[in-house]
């Protein structure tokens, strides 16, 4: 049997040919750019590095040559110690600094260049010792240039210097050249791949653009005017138009395509028939489908026979239903007002909570009178809140402080409730007046009143809160903190005074003790207490939380402002950062200025 070689197999073929030569250039690509850069790395690293570092070595060397050849001749210039210090520098600093350098470059060095390096190192430290044994050791002051035993001792050692110099540096250079020559040679392998690289690339991308042109051809004249023709035919049939031209007959799969579409057309005209007598009414119409598996031609005889049934059972089915929406409609009806009364009694209910709430918080006489330069900017999320302030007097200490319920709304204002009650149980009742004392108290009761066991498993609900005391003959300031912290300004300077890290509520642990903070105050000094509602509001261009971060930038700039205004600058900051946002818990802040 022949092997049929269909369209897809010859374009298969065709695009192999490309993805090997392309996968090919790939992998070449990928061989010469992996050598280059490991050359690269090899110049870059360690040659060129190295060349560097034996030339900075040789300007070294040359430098102390000067220096000694200063040191044996100027006499006259002895007072003048800047060589001199340059040279015990080399000798002592430099020199040391420099050998490290290249102890560390020449690891990846030949084991000759290794060897001819440490020569070229003892040499450098046997010249070096015999210019601080005969020379320098011998020529220290101007009495040292008239003693004729000393300069004749250290003029033979300079003459031996010199001459080991000369020596020196034609080694040293020949070692520079040799690290030169290894680079050059490394640059010159890497230039060569390049350049076969890019001969290659370019004979393959004359040869891909050969074989996409013939691919091109190929595919214009095996596929592209058959798929035409195959086209014009569909869309003709999808405007409801069915053609009167016909496929040829062929080989491969357009062939096999042209086949079915004539047979679908053929098709369609019988359809057509039958359509317009089953539309007719004629539902008695005679329509054969083309096979067991023409699942049109079954459909379309099962369509004509639940016509026929559908047109007898209409007219009950419109009436039954439209019995049932006018039902459904009196119903809905109905539910709508129930719900409407429940609305407006859960709303009036909630109002009302509202003023009971309302009640148990201090009046503004109340606050000025206690904490005459304070504002209290209060902001719920629902008609009732989870956060409360509360301000009263024990004494000669003023108290106030900012509590945050679990929760908002409806559960928030109960738990707000039973906070306040407590709180004021305490400081009518009691005779605790360390803030730390009355939150541990408090946190006592609110266990105890919400029936919780001792790891908080029975119940999660609390509170967070600051407290603070102020006594205002003295200026001390005393809080203690659950969660939330205290900043206080003072000299255009935010301090934030840490709270304990543990709720007034249940707490999974050990039961602790709330610390008791003493803070001396200084005229001036603004105290700012807060609960979390308005660092974690959503906002700003991206919709995301206003933060800690910037609520302590805002509260330093706000103030700057008189104690009186900085409630307005506040809420105009957080409606523009909320924008079109939903507020997403109460918000409460409390500014005392001292």
């Amino acid at each position: 049997m022949a092997i049929k070689f269909t369209i897809g197999k010859k374009i298969g073929a065709g695009f192999a040919v490309l993805i090997i030569l392309t996968t090919l250039a790939f992998i070449l690509t990928v061989v010469t750019l992996k050598d280059s850069k490991s050359k690269t790395d090899t110049v870059v690293g360690q040659l060129a590095p190295s060349v560097a570092e034996l030339k900075e070595l040789n300007l070294i060397i040359q430098r102390s040559g000067t220096d000694i050849t200063q040191w044996m001749f100027n006499s006259s210039t002895v007072s003048d110690i800047g060589f001199r210090d340059d040279l015990q520098n080399i000798i002592g600093t430099e020199y040391y600094k420099q050998k490290k350098e290249l102890d560390s470059l020449s690891h990846d060095w030949s084991d000759e260049e290794k060897k001819s390096l440490k020569t070229i190192l003892l040499r450098i430290e046997s010249i070096f010792r015999l210019y601080k044994s005969d020379i320098m050791s011998q020529l220290v002051n101007s009495e040292d240039y008239q003693d004729a035993l000393k300069t004749s001792i250290a003029r033979i050692s300079y003459e031996d210097s010199q001459a080991d110099l000369e020596s020196l540096y034609k080694e040293l250079n020949s070692l520079i050249l040799i690290k030169q020559t290894a680079a050059e040679d490394v640059k010159e392998d890497m230039f060569k791949s390049f350049n076969f690289l890019q001969r290659f690339v370019q004979l393959l991308g004359i040869t891909l653009v050969i074989g996409g042109i013939l691919i091109a051809l190929f595919t214009t004249q095996s596929i592209t005017r058959p798929i035409q023709t195959l086209k014009k035919m569909l869309l003709s049939m999808g405007r409801g138009i069915l053609p009167k031209e016909r496929i040829r007959s062929r080989g491969d799969e357009i062939g096999e395509m042209g086949n079915a579409l004539n047979e679908l057309i053929q098709s369609m005209h019988q359809t057509t028939k039958f359509a317009e007598e089953t539309g007719a009414g004629n539902f008695d119409a005679i329509h054969k489908p083309l096979s067991d598996d023409d699942n049109l031609g079954h459909s379309l005889i099962k369509m004509r026979d639940n016509l026929a049934e559908n047109e007898r059972s209409l007219e009950q089915k419109v009436k039954e239903r439209t019995e049932e929406v006018v039902r459904q409609k009196e119903e809905i009806e109905n539910k709508n007002g129930q719900l409407e009364i429940l609305y407006k009694q859960v709303t009036d209910s909630i109002l009302y909570a509202k003023r009971i709430q309302d009640a148990i918080l201090p009046p503004d006489s109340v606050i000025k009178q206690l904490v005459p330069n304070s504002f209290v900017f209060f902001k719920p999320k629902d008609i009732v809140s989870g956060d409360f302030y509360w301000f009263d007097k024990k004494e000669e200490l003023v108290y106030f402080s900012t509590v945050d319920c679990t929760g908002h709304g409806v559960p928030g204002a109960f738990m707000s409730l039973v906070g306040h009650n407590i709180l004021k149980d305490i400081v009518t009742n009691t005779k605790l007046k360390k803030p730390a004392d009355m939150l541990n108290k408090m946190r006592e009761q609110v266990v105890k009143t919400l029936h919780a066991d001792k790891d908080g498993t029975k119940a999660k609900d609390g509170m967070d809160m600051t407290l603070c005391a102020i006594d205002y003959k003295t200026l001390e300031l005393q809080y203690a903190a659950a969660y939330n912290p205290l900043y206080i300004v003072r000299n255009d300077e935010l301090i934030e005074h840490p709270a304990n890290k543990f709720p007034i509520g249940p707490f999974a642990g050990d039961a602790k003790d709330f610390d008791n903070n003493i803070v001396q105050l200084q005229k001036g000094d603004t105290v700012y207490l807060f609960s979390d509602g308005y660092a974690d509001q959503f906002g700003g261009p991206k919709g995301k939380k206003f933060m800690v971060g910037n609520f302590r930038k805002l509260i330093l700039q706000v103030s700057k402002y008189a104690i009186a205004d900085q409630k307005q600058v506040l809420d105009k900051a957080l409606t523009d950062w909320q924008g079109a946002h939903e507020q997403v818990d109460d918000v409460l802040l409390i500014g005392v200025k001292v």
